[in-house]
């Protein structure tokens, strides 16, 4: 599960959230050369829930290192949220953190290659932990974690 580290506004964007208690969720970028797109998805340190005002906070802080940036163009979009409903698992934590949730799960070890499976546990050392999940036949399977190539909380609207 590969991170942000490549990318060249990741440890700008990084110094801002840990001076202001928060953790990077995901950074995509689109739009054109001439008219960046920047969504940043936040999470507060104290696992409360993102507020309006904490986007605010974050983008204003980014906002100000961003347009020092020679390199920014003039012109560009940031977005800053919540992970929202259907966040990315990237890291060992997050899994700990989310065992008992449902998760679409991509990987070459799950027939078909991806699933919607409820996390079961999250075994082993650190660095080298396998997670266990159940897909939607009561079938389980221990995939470690290094191996699963993308995965996001699975969300249902309530009817």
């Amino acid at each position: 599960m590969a991170g942000h580290a490549g990318d060249p506004l990741f440890p700008i964007i990084t110094s801002e959230l840990n001076a202001l208690e928060f953790d990077l969720v995901e950074l995509r970028r689109g739009g054109s050369k001439s008219r960046q797109v920047i969504e940043i998805r936040v999470e507060r340190r104290d696992l409360e829930k993102v507020t309006l005002e904490d986007c605010t906070k974050v983008s204003r802080a980014l906002e100000a290192r961003l347009d020092a940036m020679e390199s920014m163009p003039e012109q560009y979009v940031l977005e800053v949220s919540s992970p929202g409903a259907d966040r990315p698992l990237r890291s060992e934590a997050e899994w700990r953190r989310f065992v008992g949730r449902r998760a679409t799960v991509t990987c070459g070890a799950l027939p078909g290659g991806r699933h919607e499976v409820e996390i079961l546990a999250v075994n082993g050392e650190e660095g080298a932990a396998d997670v266990v999940v159940r897909d939607g036949k009561g079938v389980e399977y221990t995939l470690p974690l290094d191996t699963i190539t993308q995965a996001r909380l699975a969300f249902h609207w309530k009817r």
